[in-house]
């Protein structure tokens, strides 16, 4: 199968390389021509514009786009008035799936198709395969199940659910059709607001245990909070056996591992917007969502955004209670 890749990031270039190794044809195109140059080494196709990269691809075209998703709609709208019917896009930017259905509605007015994929892996995928939540027609999609397999991690990334006998699922591979177009987008942007609650869970858990020595802490009972933990070691033994075991406690303990006292990082916190989206999403859905919101919040925080608040909060103490600020554990 042959098929293009528009943005050669960390991303689309690590998803180019494993499906080339494959052994799908790829034509590569980014404004940055120096990412072009290594996936050329490798074996891409170079594509100077987008027109280029559609004259180099056989017919029906199929293009991926993995480009910044402030972006993505500005060259879907370009990409789409040099294709012809029959021709694919395909979305693998982390964009709203609600503009992912209006893309679907438009283009399909001219027969080409929109495919959305919900991709997660980040720069391990190209190692570890990459997770994919994919939404369109079924007819474009089982079109293009040679390079969704090529991408996704395979049968041997998990062990198989006790459950589930008989010939192997799409699921087990590690992709899913998740339903129409805005589908794998939308079940991408809710998997994006759970990393946020499970992040924030780890993350405060283990501020507490840092605290938990004393000199930071400021417990009731001093005498019975002395625990001087090694959050390095914590993280490192709860990777074996724990309940908690996962790939962001493995990624944890690294960071750990490497700066224990994380003196390179400020601890302000950004959103890529998939969290805010979720939130929204609950909110119209009138479903409840305390901790993916709460974490979203937490993030607003780390960037001093509740410098007033907090202000404004130790002020009425000081003006109800005569509290100074120095007399917290009060």
């Amino acid at each position: 199968m042959q098929f293009g890749m528009i943005g050669l990031g960390r991303m689309g270039s690590g998803l180019a390389r494993r499906a080339m190794q494959a052994g799908l044809e790829c034509v590569a195109y980014d404004a940055n021509e120096e990412l072009i140059a290594g996936l050329i080494a490798e074996g891409a196709t170079a594509a100077g514009s987008l027109a280029d990269l559609m004259s180099k691809l056989r017919a029906p075209r199929r293009v991926w786009v993995m480009i910044p998703a402030s972006v993505t709609g500005d060259v879907i709208t370009e990409l789409a008035s040099l294709m012809q019917s029959g021709d694919t896009i395909i979305d693998g930017s982390n964009s709203n799936y609600r503009d992912s259905v209006d893309h679907a509605n438009k283009l399909a007015t001219a027969g080409i198709d929109f495919v959305d994929v919900g991709t997660s892996g980040g720069v391990f995928g190209l190692e570890r395969g990459y997770c994919l939540m994919i939404g369109g027609t079924k007819a474009a999609v089982e079109v293009l199940d040679p390079l969704f397999r090529a991408l996704a991690p395979g049968l041997d990334a998990a062990t198989r659910t006790p459950a589930r006998t008989g010939e192997p699922s799409q699921p087990e591979y590690g992709y899913l059709h998740c339903g129409p177009a805005g589908a794998g987008h939308f079940a991408k942007m809710v998997h994006n607001g759970i990393e946020y609650g499970m992040m924030a869970a780890l993350a405060e858990g283990l501020n507490l245990l840092a605290h938990a020595g004393g000199p930071r802490g400021e417990a009731r009972d001093p005498g019975s909070h002395r625990f001087n933990f090694d959050l390095a070691a914590l993280t490192e033994v709860w990777r074996r056996g724990s309940v908690v075991s996962s790939w962001l406690l493995d990624l944890t303990a690294e960071a750990l591992a490497e700066d224990p006292e994380l003196e390179g990082f400020s601890g302000r916190v950004s959103d890529s917007g998939e969290g805010r989206w979720t939130v929204q999403a609950a909110v119209d859905l009138g479903v409840p969502a305390h901790v993916l919101a709460a974490s979203l919040f937490d993030r607003f925080s780390s960037r001093g955004n509740d410098d007033i608040a907090n202000r404004l909060l130790s002020a009425m103490r000081m003006q109800f209670g005569g509290h100074r600020e120095n007399g917290d554990s009060q």
